[in-house]
C-alpha cells in the first residue's frame, strides 16, 4: 500500500495533487504546530497583474496545533477572495462549470476552523479532478516519533509498504531505517506542467484553481503530465 501524508494547503498547489494520485491513502497531518504565514493559510492566484497572494486571516494563538487554529470571525475576507477569484477567472473557458461551489463556499458559508475549511476543499477538489483515495486524520491515531521516526511509525500503524516524501523529505528521512522495516521511501520532484490559459501561458506554483477554471475536466492529464506515474513507483 502506497501512503502519503500533508498538513492540508488553503487551495493547494498541483504538486499536492500529483502525490496524492500516485498514493493509495492519504493522511491529513492536522496534529503538526500552526506555523503563521504557512501555506495553510494563503495561496496564489493569477491576475493581469501577475499572481497574488490570498490570504485566510487567523486568530493568533502560537502553539496550536494545525486543527485548533480559528478563522477569524469576520467574513469580509470571504467576500473578498471571492471577488478576486470572480474578477480574474470569469473569462477562463471552464469557470462558468465550477463557479456555484466558490459563490456557495465563500458567501454562503461560514468558516471558523481553518483545518476543517482546507480539507472540505480539498475533498470537492479531488472529487472534481477524478481522484478517488481513502483519506484519514493524524488525530485519530497516536503516532510515535519526530520527522522520519513519525514518518515510519505511521506507515508502520497504516499498513504502507511504500512511502511518498516530497523532494524536501530527502533532508530528514532515514532512509536505511524505512527500507529495514521494509518501507520503500520514494522522493517526488515535482515539475509544474505549462498549459494554456486564456490570459496566455501559465506561470508555476498557482493554486489548482488556475489550472482547473481553465481546462476543467483535462485538469488531471496536465498536473500528471512529465511527472512520476504510479506505474513507476
Amino acid at each position: 500500500m502506497i501512503l502519503t501524508a500533508h498538513q492540508v494547503p488553503y487551495l493547494p498547489w498541483l504538486g499536492l495533487f500529483h502525490k496524492i494520485a500516485l498514493a493509495d491513502k492519504f493522511v491529513s497531518f492536522d496534529q503538526v504546530q500552526y506555523s503563521p504565514r504557512d501555506w495553510t493559510t494563503r495561496n496564489k492566484i493569477m491576475t493581469t497583474k501577475g499572481p497574488m497572494w490570498l490570504s485566510v486571516p487567523v486568530k493568533k494563538n502560537f502553539g496550536q496545533k494545525l486543527c485548533e487554529v480559528e478563522i477569524c470571525e469576520d467574513m469580509n475576507w470571504q467576500r473578498k477572495h471571492w471577488a478576486s477569484i470572480r474578477l480574474n477567472y470569469s473569462r477562463a473557458p471552464f469557470f462558468a462549470k465550477y463557479a456555484n461551489y466558490f459563490e456557495n463556499h465563500y458567501l454562503r458559508s461560514v468558516w471558523c476552523n481553518l483545518d476543517h475549511m482546507n480539507n472540505s476543499m480539498l475533498d470537492w477538489f479531488l472529487r472534481q479532478l477524478g481522484i478517488n483515495i481513502e483519506i484519514r486524520f493524524a488525530g485519530a491515531f497516536r503516532f510515535k516519533g519526530e520527522k522520519s521516526a513519525l514518518v515510519l511509525d505511521m506507515c508502520k500503524q497504516l499498513g504502507a509498504n511504500k512511502y511518498i516524501f516530497g523532494i524536501q523529505g530527502k533532508e530528514y528521512c532515514d532512509v536505511k531505517a524505512f527500507r529495514d522495516a521494509g518501507v520503500k521511501p520514494i522522493f517526488q520532484n515535482y515539475i509544474p506542467p505549462q498549459y494554456s490559459t486564456w490570459k496566455g501561458e501559465s506561470v508555476p506554483n498557482l493554486s489548482i484553481i488556475d489550472l482547473l477554471f481553465n481546462h476543467g475536466p483535462n485538469s488531471l492529464d496536465i498536473l500528471m503530465s512529465g511527472n512520476l506515474t504510479k506505474e513507476q513507483l
